[in-house]
């Protein structure tokens, strides 16, 4: 792999981490022994068939790294790849090689509509979570408060947060915690329309009925197609029965964290099993 060759997979890999670029799946060769074709540290960045920078050696062991990288393009869980290249590949220049194979994508994106009291608490969490939060408000002093001191702020009309995303991400979620039931409904028309993986809206279950409402009937009025709600929650957050800003912060972060991890946010305790089971367990 050489020096151009490595500048062009570094570079690629800060356009991802920056959000510039699809995310992608880097190998790395971390073990070699005998003649293997390449030397420890070398990388191969994979978007995909069509576009591959680097390499971890050619032949056989390339294919399978890159059959690999592929699973793992798709599944987000990182894997290994041991080979002894003639025992297990047939390749004539022998040796053996060990491939860490990782995916490499931009932190998530969390966009918060509203800047009150809830947005100031959900933000917090949401940085600690590891999510790099935006927030949108056309009210400038709020944009301004501490707690949103490692977030980006845009000072934006609620309907107006399409145009202030440069480029949609999939993987985007949204909370829309206005201070008023009209513009909840003017960002959620905005919202819904952008790529996501979640969107959800602060408020009580009657709120939600009448904004839904009045919302589908701007798009039926239009004659434009309804768009697709199946990845929308509200009210938003687990029943946790907290009633404070912090503890609305936590109830929704759960359920965010729980529908991006595909969780069942049930409890984890093993408590009752393992207290009728002491008798059978050793210690």
């Amino acid at each position: 792999m050489g020096a151009d060759s490595e500048i062009a997979v570094a570079e690629a890999v800060v356009d991802v981490l920056r959000g510039r670029r699809p995310p992608g799946v880097i190998a790395t060769v971390v073990g070699r022994g005998g003649s293997a074709p390449q030397v420890l540290g070398a990388k191969l960045l994979y978007f995909g068939p069509e576009e591959v920078l680097g390499t971890v050696g050619g032949g056989a062991i390339e294919q399978v790294v890159l059959d690999a990288c592929e699973t793992v393009l798709k599944s987000g869980r990182p894997q290994t790849v041991s080979k002894d290249l003639m025992r297990d590949l047939g390749m004539c220049c022998g040796g053996q090689m060990e491939v860490f194979v990782e995916r490499v994508q931009a932190r998530l994106r969390l966009h918060l509509v509203g800047a009150g009291h809830v947005a100031q608490a959900v933000a917090q969490v949401a940085v600690v979570a590891g999510y790099e939060v935006h927030v949108y408000d056309d009210r400038d002093p709020l944009l301004e408060h501490a707690a949103f001191v490692d977030s980006t702020v845009h000072s934006a009309e609620a309907d107006e947060v399409s145009r202030k995303i440069a480029t949609g991400d999939a993987r985007d979620a949204f909370l829309i915690m206005t201070r008023d039931h009209l513009l909840d409904e003017q960002a959620l028309a905005d919202v819904v329309l952008l790529p996501h993986a979640y969107v959800g809206m602060i408020g009580s279950r009657r709120k939600v009925y009448r904004v839904f409402a009045r919302m589908l009937r701007r798009f039926d009025e239009r004659g434009l197609t309804r768009p697709d709600m199946s990845k929308v929650r509200a009210p938003i957050g687990l029943d946790l029965g907290g009633r404070t800003p912090g503890e609305i912060a936590v109830s929704v972060m759960a359920e965010l964290l729980a529908a991006r991890h595909g969780g069942s946010a049930n409890s984890m305790s093993v408590v009752q099993d393992a207290v009728e089971r002491a008798g059978e367990i050793e210690g």
